[in-house]
Parts: structure tokens; C-alpha cells; sequence
């Protein structure tokens, strides 16, 4: 009788919540940021701060190593592959997702993927993966950006035409 009381408790608590509760239920999802400003405050920096710690840079002095130097710079790769991939999770929130929504929840999910690959290679303390994988997840945005044409926000200030500290081809 007792382990009938216990377990009896126990799907009564598993009733209440974990994965098998519907999704969303009770949930409110407050979309109302335009896409231009989730992308150039949620999505853009956290990407940004992820690719800052991957590859070498050439300048006049030469090549270096953007990797992380210490523990706090790896955590900031993780970091930013986990905002990246929660950012793929909320483009797909209701209200959110633009038409065909099909394939705009397939690039959200893919980013969200590769953001996750990202964040492992940067758990893993590995230069090479975390540049193999931060090229995967542009490969992504830039496939998106190009079906979706999702330009700059009118005020964005342009790029320059080329690092400023390397002469111009010529």
C-alpha cells in the first residue's frame, strides 16, 4: 500500500509539469520588437562576439591569433554560441516567422544547430572547430539573409571598404 501511496505522488507531480505538458500552455510571447532590432541587438552582437574569438587577423604587424587567451574568453564563445542558438530558437516563436514559414523555421532551426556546434567546439577549448563551425553558422545567416532580404537598419553606418591599418590592394 505504501509504494501504491508513492506512486500514486509521483505521477501526480509528473502530471503537473516537465515535457509532457502541452507547449506554450499559459505561455505569452511578447513579439513586438521589430526584426531589424532582435537581429541588431539580440542576434548580430551575440554572432559578432563569437566570431571575434575564431581565426587570425592580418595587419601590418602580422598575423594573430583571435583565439580566447584565457578561461573568461572561452566562456565568452560559449556564451555567445548559446545566445545564438537561443536567438534560432525565438525566431521561431508565433508571430514571429516569416512567410514561407516552413523554410524560415528551417534556417531558424539550422542556426540554432550550428550555434550549438559552436558552443561545443568553444567548451572544448578547440581553435580549429570553433573557426570551422563559426564558418557553418555564417554559412547559415547568410543563406537566410539572402532569401529574406534582411538589410541593415536605415541608421546602420556602413562598413569601411578595408581594414584601415592594411593598404588597399591594388
Amino acid at each position: 500500500m505504501k509504494r501504491l501511496v508513492v506512486l500514486a505522488g509521483l505521477l501526480g507531480l509528473a502530471a503537473c509539469s516537465g515535457p509532457g505538458a502541452p507547449a506554450g500552455q499559459g505561455a505569452k510571447f511578447d513579439t513586438s520588437l521589430p526584426m531589424n532590432e532582435f537581429m541588431l541587438h539580440v542576434v548580430d552582437p551575440a554572432g559578432q562576439a563569437f566570431w571575434r574569438g575564431a581565426g587570425t587577423e592580418l595587419t601590418l604587424a602580422g598575423e594573430r591569433d583571435l583565439s580566447p587567451t584565457d578561461e573568461a574568453g572561452w566562456e565568452d564563445l560559449v556564451t555567445a554560441a548559446s545566445t545564438v542558438a537561443e536567438a534560432g530558437n525565438a525566431l521561431q516563436l508565433p508571430g514571429r516567422a516569416r512567410a514561407p514559414e516552413a523554410e524560415w523555421n528551417r534556417y531558424a532551426q539550422d542556426m540554432t544547430a550550428r550555434a550549438l556546434d559552436a558552443r561545443k567546439a568553444a567548451d572544448a577549448r578547440d581553435k580549429q572547430a570553433v573557426f570551422d563551425t563559426g564558418g557553418r553558422l555564417y554559412e547559415t545567416c547568410i543563406a537566410c539573409h539572402e532569401k529574406y532580404v534582411i538589410g541593415p537598419p536605415a541608421n546602420a553606418k556602413p562598413l569601411p571598404e578595408f581594414p584601415g591599418d592594411v593598404p588597399a590592394p591594388k
